[in-house]
């Protein structure tokens, strides 16, 4: 049998909706794509799970996957063969309709009606999925699947894991029926304006905006915007310091000091007890503590062991160390205070300690964020990596292994599944990058407190 290679897939055509010229660039130019994102792919990793967590709610089905990225063809004979067959359930279903392949998580046939299942890893329904579906549902229904119903199957936030994950609880699945044929038109009409893009070959011209990032970061800014001039100016903004504002901050401030910080990680399937899907989970803390003023510094600090729930240990070692007297200090107290109020919730018995701390939080960040503390070379930003090399520039971030909280939670998700010795390096660095953050809040305190 003679296969018509596509000309689209549902992603190119993604692609091409929210930039032609990224179209252009994937099929012709792919040598100019940004370096591999460590984070993205896991991003497309937990994607890939949860789509495979999703099967067991439709059980007894045939695979109709192809063997590799490049056997869609297989894919495609497969599925029909299936449907010839009279399968009733198959995943991974692939139509290839006039040039424009694409797959399906789930196709179901029951009495004699056909319904399609799409899996997303978020907790509700985005328009983006609306605009894949819409393409999925062009494809098949044009291949002779008439469909009843297609629907989005997507997380549900509300779920919280009690033993075993129960796929049923976990999981939320929303009829787009009505949306998806709405765009049937406009489907069909950009078909052909991308399969032109294809055809002519031709780099399209599209200035850099905000869809270099919206719905999807793009894999090729780098290419896009390398001549585009960036302003590495100061902003007009003069130099601004609340001399009153911060003398009255000072003064609120109770010895001990804890100078106090988390990191989180956040699964899409909820791998411990208690928690929810997506739900911040802190792994690690960071404590610098100043008895005194003028006393020397001591650093307490926790760090999960990558496999088990790290949420009691943490709280336990936090509330040991934070005693019942002095302030607490934080950047972007929001943050933390929002992991603290999660934690009493889904630890009852610590909520009464734990709400006692929350009443110590102060949060330096708001010093900056307000302005009452402004210097040219922060250019607009109240971000401590933006703050830190301004006020105490012998302290960087540049030095570390792990420069950015994502890359810590990655770091810290990937442990078990590395050897020993790796894991032993990379706690090294979480915990050099955790310890960073707290001594950056001491310094720039201290820079204020001179001037």
């Amino acid at each position: 049998m003679n296969y018509t290679k596509h000309i689209l897939s549902k992603s190119t055509f993604v692609y091409g909706c929210q930039c032609p010229k990224r179209l252009y660039l994937h099929k012709f130019r792919p040598e100019v794509r940004n370096e591999e994102d460590k984070s993205q792919q896991s991003i497309f990793a937990s994607g890939t799970n949860v789509g495979l967590l999703a099967q067991e709610l439709f059980r007894g089905g045939v695979n109709a996957e192809p063997p590799d990225a490049f056997s869609y063809h297989l894919s495609v004979a497969k599925t029909q063969q299936l449907i010839k067959e009279g399968a009733n359930i198959i995943y991974e279903a692939c139509f290839n309709y006039n040039g424009v392949l694409c797959a399906i998580d789930v196709l179901i046939k029951n009495s004699k009606k056909w319904y399609a299942f799409e899996v997303k890893g978020t907790t509700s329904v985005k328009s983006q999925h609306i605009m894949d579906a819409a393409l999925q549902y062009h494809v098949i229904t044009k291949s002779g699947i008439q469909l009843k119903d297609i629907f989005i199957v997507h997380l549900n936030n509300q779920y919280v894991r009690r033993g075993e994950i129960s796929v049923q609880e976990l999981f939320t699945k929303q009829s787009i029926h009505t949306q998806v044929k709405e765009q049937q038109k406009f489907i069909e009409t950009k078909i052909e304006e991308l399969k032109k893009v294809v055809a002519d070959r031709i780099e399209p011209v599209v200035e850099v905006g905000k869809h270099c990032e919206s719905p999807y970061p793009c894999d090729f800014t780098d290419y896009c915007w390398k001549n585009v001039k960036v302003q590495e100016t100061k902003s007009e903004r003069e130099e601004y310091i609340n001399k009153e504002y911060l003398n009255e901050f000072f003064s609120e401030l109770q010895y001990p000091l804890f100078y106090f910080d988390f990191e989180t990680i956040m699964p899409a399937v909820p791998e411990f007890n208690i928690s929810r899907p997506y739900q911040q989970i802190p792994f690690q803390y960071s404590l610098h503590i100043q008895r005194t003023k003028g006393s020397e510094l001591e650093h307490k600090e926790f760090l999960g062991d990558g496999v088990s729930d790290p949420r009691e240990a943490l709280i336990k070692g936090l509330l040991g160390s934070v005693g019942n007297r002095g302030t607490i200090i934080c950047w972007n107290k929001t943050f933390e205070v929002s992991r603290l109020k999660e934690t009493a919730r889904d630890f009852p018995q610590y909520r009464i300690q734990i709400y006692e701390v929350i009443e110590r939080v102060v949060d330096l960040m708001i010093i900056f964020r307000k302005k009452m503390f402004y210097l040219p070379d922060f250019n607009e930003s109240y971000s401590i990596k933006n703050v830190l090399p301004v006020l105490v520039p012998e302290l960087s971030y540049s030095d570390l292994a792990i420069q950015k909280g994502g890359s810590a939670s990655l770091t810290y998700s990937e442990l078990k599944n590395q050897t020993e010795e790796i894991q032993i390096h990379q706690r090294k660095n979480l915990l050099e990058y955790c310890k960073l953050d707290t001594l950056a809040m001491v310094k720039i305190l201290e820079k204020i407190n001179k001037i």
